[in-house]
């Protein structure tokens, strides 16, 4: 086997196609109904080159020799021993364990004392709104899961239930930074002579 690391994509599609044979189309389809794209960044284009690198690597094998001369959306295709091997491989990567997420909204934040009068407020609210949506959604795909599955003790519900905690956290924390805007240190020299009035001579830039 080629020495080529295998991406979130590639694992994604072995451990999917573990479970049964399926072509790409049924691959987007199944991605999209389990809404994988909620945990790992598998495009659609993705998929169809994940499929062709892992044949290329021969750790998928196609389950139907009629598909032969088809593109990897109609070829179907199954994980392969090598394949299983090499997934249970990269699952016992360290760094699995050793990443924390820079969500680009801390980046905001540590940038935020620039924004002109008003857009740090405007900013907030419209975060407030995402995360509120964000939390009746998983809400009501954590409940679609339970019906399903039956039970809670689901890889699925735990995602979920880990997710939905980390949502009720930042809506709580943004609601405190709300509360304490106003006694905010850091403000633009600029933004804040025009709030107060005070001519931009008399400002240290």
């Amino acid at each position: 086997m080629s020495s080529e690391k295998l991406t979130t994509p590639d694992l994604v599609l072995l451990s999917l196609l573990a479970e049964q044979p399926m072509h790409g189309y049924e691959a987007n389809a199944l991605l999209e109904e389990r809404k994988v794209r909620d945990w790992a960044g598998v495009s659609r284009p993705q998929v169809y080159y994940s499929l062709e690198k892992l044949a290329r690597l021969e750790l998928i094998e196609e389950a139907d020799a009629a598909g032969e001369g088809t593109g990897p959306e109609r070829r179907i295709f199954a994980t392969a021993e090598a394949g299983k091997e090499a997934l249970a491989d990269a699952l016992e990567r360290e760094e699995w364990t050793q990443h924390l997420e820079r969500p680009p909204f801390l980046t905001w934040l540590a940038l935020s004392w620039q924004c002109r009068p008003g857009v740090f407020k405007r900013q907030l609210q419209r975060r407030q709104e995402f995360i509120r949506g964000e939390l009746g959604r998983k809400q009501k795909i954590l409940q679609d899961v339970l019906s399903e599955v039956g039970h809670p003790y689901h890889e699925a519900v735990w995602m979920l239930s880990f997710t939905l905690d980390q949502l009720r956290v930042e809506l709580a924390w943004l609601e405190q930074v709300a509360r304490e805007l106003p006694k905010r240190a850091a403000r633009n020299p600029v933004y804040e002579a025009i709030l107060t009035g005070e001519s931009l001579r008399n400002v240290d830039l």
